[in-house]
């Protein structure tokens, strides 16, 4: 089947418009052929009109970037993927000295090294950024103790980053140049806010008092030592050309290679199970991919959020597709699912979960043993019992308060498992979401009882 240019563009404008998205860029790989297509403004106060060559953060979609330059080097032989860090880096300490001596670049890459998310410390905009953000750890707690659970960490990257930099004798920001994207002609992606500048870049926009999503009051609030989890810019276009490369067995589409079809292969491959399975739609994570099964139908990508920027990219092997959204605002997550919804089931036959929400008769479920205090790094998590379900009172602290004031939602309950019971929190309207949100509990092999919201592990206060 081929691709029906005006069709979808039709498509992206009508649902762009109807969930108050300013601005989208989508591109699509399918027949071998990149499709670029963009509607709207990249900033409402100005009414610059975007395009096909727009740049916008990609948020956590960096993860991929850096993951693809780490298993170059694996490849290479100069990075030990089940080594310790502190073979590259020997002064990296953690609260838990146990724990740091034994993390290694898989559990970056898996999300299972325990550190938490939300270390936010900015260490500057030097060069030496990421090496005094491994300096700041040391008196850093743990989510959970490393290899024992998934808990999504954009602070792992940043501690590969440096591995990175002490391998290549370069920055982070200078090898995914040099070993990625320029090999992969990407010259629309880049990682410093000055390179935007000599490009169409879009203004992120949040909800505001007037009719629609305003202009942010800042373009970017990340620190650079989040960069390599969290600070890669792009077009759609050069996002959908990575996967690309990764589809094409690590080649790029003049036929310079990458990495290796093992290598690409083993990206894929499954390396770590999420307790919470909703929140990016994720059967888990291998070496930096989120992983996604669709009754059976494999495929991989990512999803990432900046400052009222937000990005989603997906990969289906099985039918050469791979596709990649940017938006800077509104209703995008809503986008993303009614436009990727109808372009995986006409061009790979894929039919994408329904939208997370609670049943009509949620099921009874023992909620008292679920009450408490939940804590990880900067967010406290209080449970207790309300309505039908439990009453959630979610709190950023210590240097995180600034982030946002105390989310509080009632929980509904969705299903109990062996392994898991979830609930749905209402947080439309919120900061942290369109409409619900997965809040799931799990007990860890040794007792420990966990509250996994954003798929990021809060550890029960005893």
């Amino acid at each position: 089947m081929g691709f029906d240019t005006s069709h979808w563009q039709g498509r992206l404008d009508e649902l762009g418009a109807a969930h108050r998205v300013p601005g989208a860029a989508l591109a699509v790989l399918a027949g071998g052929t990149v499709h670029e297509l963009a509607t709207g403004v990249l900033h409402r106060g100005t009414g610059v009109e975007t395009t096909t060559d727009s740049v916008f953060q990609l948020g956590s979609v960096a993860k991929v970037y850096t993951a693809t330059l780490a298993m170059g080097l694996a490849e290479e032989g100069l990075l030990d993927l089940d080594a310790p860090v502190r073979d590259v880096l020997p002064d990296f300490s953690l609260a838990d000295e146990e724990a740091a001596g034994v993390i290694t670049p898989r559990h970056l890459l898996t999300h299972t090294s325990g550190l938490s998310c939300d270390l936010v410390v900015d260490t500057g905009r030097g060069d030496d950024c990421l090496a005094r953000f491994v300096a700041a750890c040391a008196k850093e707690d743990l989510d959970c103790p490393p290899g024992t659970a998934l808990s999504y960490s954009t602070s792992g990257f940043s501690v590969l980053g440096r591995v990175i930099e002490v391998l290549t004798g370069s920055t982070w920001d200078r090898a995914l140049r040099d070993r990625v994207l320029d090999p992969l002609g990407l010259d629309h992606t880049m990682t410093l806010p000055e390179e935007a500048l000599r490009f169409r870049t879009a203004m992120g926009h949040t909800e505001g008092a007037g009719e629609g999503p305003e202009p942010a009051p800042a373009w970017d609030l990340m620190t650079r030592s989040s960069s390599p989890g969290a600070m890669v810019l792009a077009t759609a276009g050069d996002m959908v050309r990575l996967a690309r490369a990764h589809l094409e067995d690590g080649r790029a589409a003049d036929g310079v290679r990458v990495l290796a079809p093992r290598t690409v292969r083993a990206m894929r491959e499954l390396q770590a199970e999420s307790p919470d399975k909703w929140s990016v739609e994720a059967a888990g994570w291998g070496l930096g991919w989120t992983l996604y099964d669709w009754d059976g139908v494999r495929g991989f990508g990512h999803d990432g959020a900046a400052t009222g920027q937000y990005s989603y990219l997906r990969a289906v092997p099985g039918a050469g597709v791979a596709l990649a959204l940017v938006t800077n605002g509104g209703g995008a997550r809503s986008l993303y699912a009614d436009l990727f919804g109808e372009l995986l089931a006409a061009l790979a036959d894929v039919r994408m979960p329904d939208r997370f929400a609670p049943p009509e008769q949620p099921p009874a479920v023992d909620t008292a043993r679920l009450t408490g205090a939940y804590r990880r790094p900067g967010v406290v998590i209080t449970v207790t019992g309300g309505g039908n379900g439990l009453r959630m009172v979610y709190e950023f602290v210590d240097g995180m308060s600034r982030f946002s004031p105390p989310l509080e939602a009632d929980l509904v309950p969705v299903e109990e498992t062996a392994t898991a019971t979830v609930f749905a929190a209402s947080v439309s309207g919120t900061s942290f979401g369109e409409d619900w949100m997965p809040v799931v509990f799990t007990t860890s092999a040794d007792g420990t009882r966990y509250a996994y919201v954003g798929m990021r592990a809060a550890p029960e206060v005893v």
